[in-house]
């Protein structure tokens, strides 16, 4: 869902250090995943693989099957499905970020989209992996119960969307709505599959650019707000703390606040609300410069966060942990290590 609607050269990072800037990072969500993502990584960085070992392990049967589908060839799961993409781009996101910290990389702020939004918070510390491993699993379970449905990424503000979707009761959205801002002119909607496909007929009949987001479900819309309501539950056996690293939210975009940290209905209401990815960066880079380095697959946010005008100033910089698909990855992210001094 981070990699809405655009194509964009990637290279790997330059070998140059730049003046040192206070590290954010910024932690995909569903959407960046493809196959063999990170995989790479995993029997050569230590603290990734450990990490990973265990976050398997505390999924236990499902973490066993969760292992064997990210690292075959031909997966018996899509890697698309909830299932799979959630608790898989969680646990890299993780597992990048601790392998940063382990080389003395503190971020002085975390940022996440969708499903990244709770591998930054795990990162700083509101829930431990043994918790975040079962509040996955609940959320994947709670995913599981909702009709089949979809996502699409288009080429248009909400403003522009607004007239050309269904209106659901007194001004609420419809059965199609906004389901992530992650740019100005970058828009995902959210759906179930059988309202999402006569919006794409409508988008075509205006002339609106779009494509399908990687995803078998609907995420952040009215359509899911049964799945908050179940996840919720799991979350309330979960003890939260306030996080130790400053925390942006993509649903508030703003940090977030010690009484919402420890609230397990602003964690579960997550699932049903929309991504204010472009908001968040935005209240982010208006409190300084910031070396952003994206701590998980694809690069979607990396070339989203290149749009944003401090970025395009050179105030602030953008710096990928990962290629935009599978394939020297070890080399990749040593360059980009390094690129951060360690």
């Amino acid at each position: 869902m981070s990699s809405a609607g655009t194509s964009a050269r990637s290279t790997a990072p330059s070998a140059a250090v730049a003046p040192p800037r206070p590290v954010a990072l910024l932690l995909p969500g569903q959407g960046s995943q493809h196959p063999s993502m990170a995989r790479g990584l995993y029997g050569h960085e230590p603290v990734f693989t450990a990490v990973m070992d265990e976050f398997f392990m505390l999924m236990e049967h499902e973490g066993k099957e969760l292992r064997e589908d990210w690292l075959s060839e031909e997966p018996r799961v899509a890697l698309d499905d909830a299932s799979r993409a959630q608790p898989l781009v969680f646990a890299i996101g993780y597992a990048v970020g601790r392998t940063l910290l382990d080389r003395g990389i503190v971020p002085c702020a975390v940022l996440g989209h969708s499903v990244g939004e709770l591998a930054a918070a795990a990162l700083a510390g509101v829930f431990g992996l043994a918790d975040a491993a079962r509040i996955m699993s609940a959320r994947s379970s709670a995913m599981a119960t909702t009709a089949p449905g979809g996502m699409l990424a288009v080429a248009a503000g909400p403003e522009e969307l607004a007239p050309l979707l269904p209106a659901g009761p007194d001004g609420r959205p419809g059965a199609v709505a906004v389901g992530a801002v992650n740019a100005p002119a970058q828009t995902v909607l959210s759906g179930l599959e059988a309202d999402l496909s006569a919006v794409e007929q409508v988008l075509r009949e205006a002339g609106v650019m779009w494509r399908r987001v990687p995803a078998l479900q609907a995420f952040h819309c009215p359509a899911v707000a049964g799945a908050a309501d179940a996840f919720e539950v799991a979350l309330r056996e979960t003890p939260l703390q306030r996080p130790s690293i400053r925390l942006w939210s993509t649903r508030t975009g703003l940090p977030v606040r010690g009484p919402e940290a420890t609230d397990p209905a602003f964690w579960a209401q997550q699932l049903a609300a929309p991504v204010l990815f472009w908001p968040a960066l935005d209240h982010l880079l208006r409190h300084g410069d910031f070396t952003l380095v994206e701590t998980g697959p694809s690069q979607g946010l990396s070339m989203l966060a290149r749009r944003h005008p401090q970025v395009r100033a050179r105030r602030s910089d953008v710096v990928p942990l990962l290629p935009p698909r599978a394939g020297a990855e070890l080399e990749f992210f040593g360059a980009a290590v390094s690129r951060l001094g360690a």
